[in-house]
């Protein structure tokens, strides 16, 4: 999108019938607060009634007729539909509207762009823009001869600009491609490290703007930015948390998602959304004040098979209960789901079942052992003291009995240390 001058954005919603025009509506409210995120004012709305897209330019002559009128009357300059265009459809609109036309998967790709903040973020975003923009090739791309020097990149004799345009996409990728790759290995081995630490993980999961980065920032206390719009958070924040009963975690607090979101960033972000699919527990956040929340539940678990993290373990929350309507009936249909909780993370109100949750959840990965130590090895009573959870001890002249918590990682490199102590069961009083 231009960034010269103000961008005033008619959105575009359309729907089979008119009849369906309430559920639009609803639609048209993320929208808005999608083309917010990103920066043009949101001035006007238009709904047409459109049983299949025109292949041409989606809503056919009739309805580009009416939008080019009311494109002049709003005094618009952007035009931004809650749907895919394909390259052909935005060319077509946008010389037949004379204004900049963007979809859903643009506007996106916008907010991802600005709140990126790492390395790895900024990365991601420029190859999810470049996938998208590959088959559009709208004449932009001349400032990739600036990033590279120009050193080889100038097409020869009888080369079209159109053929120079595909060329500096297809070898931008390629060069964004290895330093993903790059990346990724020194994020595994980040995680190698962090995994010689026996602590469970437990990642938050959901919707854009479901709380999770404010339910992070009451369990961990961190600052994350927590804000009411879309996408505030992009890169992974890990923090270790210490639960009522002991036991630590580490809680891990990732980019939201979003109903139909882009392909190009599904595959983008997924060295990102590594932390996701390592966690030992997802905790699905979802917004119950939301009159879309049972479709964006969907949405989110939607995405989750599409990363094959769907089979994970899995707590559900139902946030916002605060913001709920009396007569909203919404509790009601959710309370008695399995490992599901509400809760309000502004409040506070459930917070307290949810860290039981996550201490049920961390003891059940546990390995229970039972161990007769002699007195005189105190460096093992204290590793045992600090990367586990000593449940009982017992002391005696000669010996300590113990019982003893451990994670899988834990047990595995401790268990050579601790053969020759093992008890098959405690020792009676």
């Amino acid at each position: 999108m231009p960034t010269e001058e103000a961008l005033r954005a008619l959105l575009v919603q359309t729907i089979p019938r008119m009849e369906h025009r309430e559920r639009g509506e609803r639609l048209v409210v993320e929208l808005e607060r999608l083309v917010t995120s990103a920066g043009p004012e949101p001035v006007a709305t238009r709904f047409y009634s459109l049983p299949r897209p025109h292949p041409g330019t989606f809503l056919g002559k009739g309805n580009l007729e009416a939008l080019a009128a009311a494109v002049k009357e709003e005094e618009c300059n952007l035009v931004v539909f809650n749907h895919t265009l394909s390259p052909v459809q935005q060319r077509n609109l946008e010389k037949a509207l004379a204004a900049k036309v963007s979809d859903r998967t643009g506007v996106i790709l916008e907010i991802f762009s600005a709140r990126a903040q790492t390395r790895e973020g900024r990365l991601q975003v420029e190859l999810a823009a470049l996938l998208y923009q590959q088959t559009r090739l709208v004449r932009t791309w001349s400032h990739l001869e600036r990033q590279k020097g120009g050193v080889g990149l100038r097409g020869g004799p009888g080369e079209t600009q159109i053929e120079i345009d595909r060329r500096l996409i297809r070898e931008r990728i390629r060069k964004l491609e290895r330093s993903l790759e790059t990346v990724k290995r020194t994020r595994k081995l980040q995680r190698r490290a962090r995994q010689e630490v026996p602590f469970f993980s437990a990642a938050l999961v959901g919707y854009t703007n479901a709380g999770k980065s404010t339910l992070f920032n009451r369990l961990t206390g961190a600052s994350v930015l927590a804000e009411d719009q879309l996408f505030a958070t992009l890169d992974p924040t890990l923090r270790r948390i210490e639960l009522p009963t002991g036991d630590r975690i580490i809680l891990s607090d990732t980019v939201g998602f979003i109903r139909d979101l882009p392909h190009q960033l599904v595959a983008a972000f997924r060295a990102t959304l590594e932390e996701t699919l390592e966690a030992d527990l997802l905790v699905h956040v979802v917004d119950l004040s939301d009159p879309e929340w049972e479709e964006q539940e969907g949405s989110v678990m939607e995405t989750l098979r599409e990363l094959d993290a769907d089979g994970k373990p899995m707590l559900t929350l139902y946030n916002k209960a605060d913001l709920l309507a009396p007569d909203a009936g919404r509790l009601e249909r959710v309370q008695g789901r399995e490992d599901a909780l509400i809760l309000s993370a502004v409040s506070g109100s459930g917070i307290d079942a949810l860290l039981s949750a996550l201490g049920r959840a961390a003891r059940k990965s546990a390995r229970v052992i039972h161990l007769c130590l002699p007195v005189t090895d105190g460096a093992l009573l204290a590793r045992l003291s600090q990367e586990g959870q000593v449940l009982e001890r017992r002391d005696e002249d000669a010996a300590i009995h113990l019982t003893v918590s451990l994670t899988p990682i834990a047990h595995g490199r401790l268990e050579p240390l601790l053969r020759d102590y093992l008890l098959a069961r405690p020792a009676q009083r």
